[in-house]
């Protein structure tokens, strides 16, 4: 993921405390006559957690207004050699703003610390997406670019970054590295020096007690290209991990160079974090140290972050109409990937979207134009579900040879320039000669998505020698790029769709079915009830409505088994602690802490306390946790399905949802002891696309979807 959250976000509250203007703001990026650069000279130490730093900026006005972190505290302003007044112009929760007034064209000079916040270690997935203070400690330090630890002098800038820490941490910022001293008896310090001359939206800068490992590469333009690991002691002795990452990442640049374009930058490294990161940023990626010894990490993961120093590094978003790069890099990342190991993985990430976006209340739905961080379970599936999706729809109306087109125009057309999805669109247009507006429009601006059916299918009796304008009839859905040539047919059928208004214009792939036979027909629905006739060279005896789920929809309940994230975004979850509803038995005070616990960070929202009676009533998703024995009596007690089979006897803890039965959506987490369950607390929450998990420890071990092949729509003779 692109640190998109807390970059040009930013600047959004920035012009709301400040009083400037977006469109001011926007108009720097119509003036690249006038560049608009920062030097900064930092001073950091995490074990007393002091940063200082000297600025030296030209700001784009006179009346220069900026935002530092309530840690921060300006110190010196100076400009044309005499001192200037800073003004306090107020706080918005940790920000504060400022304001100094500088001579027209001259450089600003301002010097400012503080100390900085602990590093929080504890933050799970969650806390770190919603955004964090500037933090500092021995293990690892983050001063995020979103936190204003440094003065933002426009919108877009470029930046030189000094930095200075003890000797034996090791730091950086996105950019090229212009020089680099290593601690010696004269100064034991660790220096280096990062430019970054392109337009940049932040500054991020990470420190850390890292090991470096280099490899150089000559890129196909003869540009150079240095590629690092700065990881632990621990993780930099796992044999061949830093040597993997780095023939990994070589890999993926040339693959994305390839398709895409040359790599934007001449560096590129993958950085340990302490805390359980994933970011994307200029020139390299930040990920937890937790994770970075795992293998989908390098096949999966590493390859999504470095294809963001094309999309959104690389091309800007503007987040002001929505963030399409996270769509488009899981697209052209995780879904590819999926594709090239089979048909069938690439449609189980389909149906992972689809089910994902089932399990959003309605009243929750945002349009795809809305999106502009992932800071929830909802806005995920948003905006890299759906938005893949989209260009899984558009890939299959433009055709694959079009579509690598206009990847390749966008590119060309918008590196390192501030872009929307309708330079997007413009880039297909381009390619295709096809106008797009109703298709990115319906997608863009309307939430949710349509709720396809088959309402009737049957054959027709007088299949032969019919002439070909007896096929059309008022109402009927066009297939795309029918002709109207009748080859020999031996059997037609007519096909009744309906959807609910107001209607979508939909490609619908059919797919009818006999005796081992199949024959998908893609049709064109656009009105909110419309039949068509099709002709088949065999019989058919049932039809499936885009089984292979390539269409955004609502699916049908036949093909949405109950998953975590149903429980995960709930409005109102309800959790029942188990250990607690067994009468006659002493709950173990540390099983019941650790069941609440885990039902506090398994839910975005605080659960509400219900006791048994609840497990047969109310419509809002139901938690029970608990030991193993108090799980199984109060199941059997309440006359619930027992625990799966799949899971019986494995593991430390099991996790199941339960399927097809009445009153309200219940999951269990079942345990064998307050140690199992507490184990669970940091990654059951990442699982929210799975129907059941086994742990062991706080590692799964096995998982799955329950089955939900979809519905058979019967033909009637």
């Amino acid at each position: 993921m692109r640190v998109e959250g807390f970059r040009r976000l930013a600047v959004l509250l920035l012009c709301g405390l400040l009083g400037v203007s977006v469109r001011a703001l926007a108009a720097l990026e119509a003036a690249p006559e006038r560049p608009v650069d920062i030097h900064l000279e930092v001073r950091l130490d995490p074990a007393t957690r002091v940063l200082a730093v000297r600025a030296e900026l030209q700001p784009a006005e006179a009346d220069f207004r900026f935002l530092l972190h309530e840690s921060l505290q300006p110190r010196v302003a100076s400009a044309a050699g005499r001192s200037l007044a800073v003004q306090a112009l107020g706080q918005r929760g940790s920000l504060r703003a400022w304001r100094v007034q500088v001579p027209d064209g001259a450089r600003l000079r301002l010097e400012y610390g503080g100390t900085l916040a602990a590093l929080e270690r504890g933050r799970d997935h969650r806390g770190v997406l919603q955004g964090m203070p500037p933090m500092a400690a021995p293990a690892g330090s983050f001063l995020p670019a979103g936190s204003a630890w440094y003065p933002r002098p426009a919108e877009l800038f470029s930046y030189r970054v000094d930095i200075a820490v003890p000797g034996a941490q090791r730091a950086l910022v996105a950019g090229r590295l212009a020089d680099e001293g290593l601690p010696t008896a004269d100064d034991p310090e660790y220096r280096a020096s990062f430019v970054f001359s392109q337009r940049s939206d932040g500054i991020d800068l990470m420190a850390g007690p890292w090991q470096v490992r280099e490899r150089e590469h000559v890129q196909a333009d003869g540009r150079p290209l240095r590629m690092r690991t700065y990881f632990t002691p621990e993780l930099d002795a796992e044999p061949g991990l830093a040597d993997g990452y780095l023939a990994d990442s070589l890999r993926y640049i040339e693959h994305y160079s390839a398709r895409i374009g040359a790599y934007p930058f001449t560096e590129f490294s993958v950085v340990a974090s302490p805390l359980p990161t994933g970011f994307g940023m200029p020139t390299l990626t930040y990920i937890g140290e937790q994770v970075l010894r795992l293998p989908f990490i390098r096949a999966t993961s590493l390859g999504h972050e470095v294809l963001h120093n094309w999309w959104g590094n690389g091309v800007l978003v503007d987040y002001a109409h929505g963030n399409w790069s996270e769509g488009l890099t899981t697209f052209m990342a995780d879904y590819a990937y999926k594709e090239a190991e089979s048909a069938a993985a690439a449609r189980e990430m389909r149906l992972g979207w689809l089910r994902d976006f089932a399990a959003v209340p309605a009243g929750e739905h945002q349009p795809l134009a809305a999106f502009r961080s992932r800071t929830h379970g909802a806005a995920a599936a948003v905006g890299y579900g759906k938005a893949a999706m989209v260009f899984v729809m558009l890939r299959d109306r433009l055709g694959e040879a079009a579509f690598e087109r206009g990847i390749r125009l966008f590119w060309a057309q918008q590196r390192f320039r501030i872009a929307a999805w309708g330079e997007l669109q413009a880039a297909f247009e381009s390619v295709s000669g096809e106008a797009l507006d109703g298709f990115f429009a319906q997608w863009l601006e309307r939430a949710g998505g349509p709720q396809v059916r088959v309402a009737a299918a049957r054959i027709i009796d007088d299949i032969t020698d019919r002439a070909a304008g007896d096929e059309e009839r008022a109402g009927a859905i066009a297939e795309p790029g029918d002709d109207g040539a009748r080859a020999a047919r031996t059997t037609r059928v007519q096909v009744r769709l309906e959807q609910d208004a107001p209607a979508y214009v939909l490609d619908l792939p059919l797919e009818f079915v006999a005796d081992g036979r199949r024959q998908t027909h893609w049709v064109r629905l656009d009105t909110e009830s419309a039949e068509t006739a099709l002709t088949l060279d065999f019989r058919p005896d049932v039809l499936h409505l885009d089984p292979e789920l390539r269409v955004w929809r609502l699916p049908e309940a036949e093909q949405l088994p109950p998953i975590l994230r149903q429980w995960i975004i709930a409005r109102a979850p309800r959790l029942v602690l188990a250990d607690r509803e067994q009468a006659g038995r002493a709950a173990s005070a540390e099983v019941m802490a650790a069941a609440d616990a885990l039902a506090q960070r398994l839910f975005e929202r605080p659960p509400r306390s219900s006791g048994r009676a609840e497990l047969a009533r109310g419509s809002e998703p139901l938690l029970l946790v608990g030991s193993h024995a108090a799980v199984d009596a109060l199941l059997a007690g309440a006359g619930l399905p027992a625990r799966p089979t799949v899971l019986q006897g494995r593991g430390t803890a099991q996790v199941w949802t339960v399927e097809g039965r009445d009153g309200p959506r219940l999951a269990v987490v079942s345990a064998q002891d307050a140690a199992a369950l507490e184990a669970l607390l940091r990654p059951l929450p990442h699982y929210g696309s799975q129907s059941w998990l086994v742990f062991d420890g706080s590692r799964a071990i096995d998982r799955g979807v329950w089955d939900a092949p979809g519905r058979a729509i019967e033909i009637a003779p």
